[in-house]
């Protein structure tokens, strides 16, 4: 396991997974160990992948100062990563809440950004959290599952600030809950690092109209794809997302939840690489 070392002297860990034109993967959490992202569906057969294990996740040293955790301070690990990869421009994929790291890196330095993918990413840095009503629609979606009639009416009250998160709100985030969904959700519990994840959002992490402005003058082609049942961000919010770029692009994967990878695994490598190998437009 590869390792580097940030500006403030933490040493940070990437795990290297396929052949070919590197792209670098910022996993979601927020602040949950690269692991859960696999070989994000077979896509290391296109790219290696150079999946970032966050600080204080997976192989990351715990930082001495906690209030690095906060999203627009890990932009400068992200940072780090690149010049330890040799990369003058890099390709860049992020997964929800790392999709707001993704978007504070490039509106930081957009000159540094080849293509940047944004998987089911929950648009915080651009002031547009998902709702409460957002995923009730999504998970009414489900009402034909088995499991639904049990579940719901907790999940509700859940959105609605009543109770705490069950793990058997878990079916509500994949496109369909077999074995697969189940093995991946298990993970969870060892990967998360809690407290780094209460820091992630705290308060000064975002500006969102400084945010907007900057991505607003990037050039780089931007992927941005949502899962068809997924509540946050549904389709529509992933929309609103896609038209802050210039250069953005709107892709849902139909049955997919949260996890589009493990949902349908050929359908999601298949566009994602076929966006990565797209021909430079000719503006």
């Amino acid at each position: 396991m590869p390792t580097f070392t940030a500006p403030d002297g933490t040493e940070l860990a990437y795990h290297l997974r396929g052949e070919g034109t590197p792209l670098v993967v910022l996993p979601g959490g927020p602040m949950r160990a690269s692991g859960y992202l696999g070989d994000l569906g077979g896509l290391a057969a296109h790219r290696r992948l150079v999946l970032l294990d966050l600080r204080g996740t997976g192989g990351s040293a715990v930082p001495a100062d906690p209030r690095t955790y906060r999203c627009d301070r890990l932009v400068r690990d992200v940072e780090a990563l690149r010049v330890r990869l040799g990369l003058e421009r890099m390709e860049l994929l992020a997964h929800s809440a790392g999709g707001s790291l993704a978007m504070l890196y490039a509106a930081r330095h957009p000159e540094r950004i080849a293509r940047l993918v944004l998987v089911t990413a929950t648009p915080w840095a651009l002031g547009m959290p998902a709702t409460p009503e957002h995923r009730l629609a999504a998970a009414r979606l489900r009402a034909g599952e088995p499991w639904f009639e049990e579940t719901f009416p907790s999940y509700e009250e859940w959105l609605a600030g009543k109770t705490d998160f069950d793990p058997a709100f878990a079916p509500f985030f994949y496109g369909r809950w077999d074995e697969a969904a189940a093995a991946h959700d298990a993970r969870a519990d060892e990967e998360f690092n809690d407290d780094a994840a209460d820091v992630y959002g705290s308060d000064g992490a975002y500006d969102p109209p400084a945010i907007r402005a900057a991505l607003s003058r990037l050039t780089a082609p931007v992927l941005v794809l949502a899962g068809e049942l997924d509540g946050g961000p549904c389709p529509e919010l992933a929309r609103s997302t896609a038209e802050v770029f210039p250069e953005g692009e709107l892709t849902v994967q139909p049955g997919a939840g949260h996890y589009p990878w493990v949902d349908g695994p050929e359908w999601f490598a298949d566009r994602v690489t076929a966006f990565l190998d797209r021909a430079p437009s000719a503006h």
